[in-house]
């Protein structure tokens, strides 16, 4: 699921693969908190993070 979840990251929103590194650089690496972790470094905007939360709940 977190690689479907990074797939929609960089092909939908235009996540930069530098940030997702990044952000898997956290130990507790889930689907759920990878956007999380992005938007508290700034690299999600509230819509973005909206959107992320709306395509898991679907997935």
């Amino acid at each position: 699921m977190l690689e479907k979840l990074i797939n929609y990251l960089r092909s939908e929103l235009g996540i930069s693969a530098d940030a997702i590194s990044l952000a898997r650089k956290t130990q507790t690496l889930e689907p759920y908190t990878l956007p999380i972790i992005l938007w508290q470094y700034g690299l999600l905007d509230k819509k973005q993070l909206e959107h992320i939360f709306d395509w898991l709940e679907v997935s």
